[in-house]
């Protein structure tokens, strides 16, 4: 496929190893060639790079199987999760998850990523509803602001609220970038 057919989430081979494309950007300055910039991420080290290529320039894809996992707990060892169709256990490294299990509670349902029946690592929902367990006092009659107060979620997760969040409320927080998107409903 051509580089500029990529897009966030696609598996990818460069030089025998397999990549997960974590960021895509085409540029195209003024009078110069266009070309793809690319963050991607080792499956088995969990090692992120950036990469530029050419616009056009011929990448092999790796298709993955997809399948729905259930987040059971974390150990020592990493986290373990179970193939919601076969009810197979496996674990998954922490450091190949990085920060995904921060968007992730027990007993949650989410997209494994398998490539010849090993599980490689999980696919993120684009936001995710988790409780604030801690945060400062809200204000009175404090209004939707640009002033933003720190705040705990339930899995460990610091962000950034408005004012009028107080502990125990549920909020939308995007996992691209851990932002917090709205009161939860």
């Amino acid at each position: 496929m051509k580089s500029t057919d990529l897009k966030t989430g696609m598996a990818v081979r460069f030089d025998g190893n397999l990549f997960i494309v974590t960021q895509f950007t085409h540029v195209t300055p003024g009078n110069l060639r266009a070309f793809v910039q690319i963050k991607i991420k080792n499956i088995v080290t969990g090692q992120t790079i950036e990469k530029r290529l050419r616009s056009g320039e011929e990448v092999e894809r790796v298709d993955l199987d997809r399948r729905q996992v259930e987040y059971l707990y974390s150990d020592n060892t990493g986290a373990v999760f179970m193939d919601s169709e076969t009810f197979d256990q496996f674990t998954i490294p922490e450091d190949v998850l990085g920060d995904a299990l921060l968007y992730i509670k027990p007993n949650n349902s989410i997209v494994g990523l398998m490539h010849d029946g090993k599980p490689i690592t999980v696919e993120l929902p684009a936001s995710v509803e988790l409780q604030v367990t801690d945060t400062p006092p809200g204000i009175k009659h404090a209004t939707a602001t640009n002033v933003l107060k720190e705040a705990t979620l339930e899995t460990g997760l610091k962000t950034r609220v408005p004012p009028f969040i107080n502990i125990g409320e549920v909020v939308r927080i995007s996992t691209a970038t851990g932002e917090y998107q709205a009161r939860a409903n």
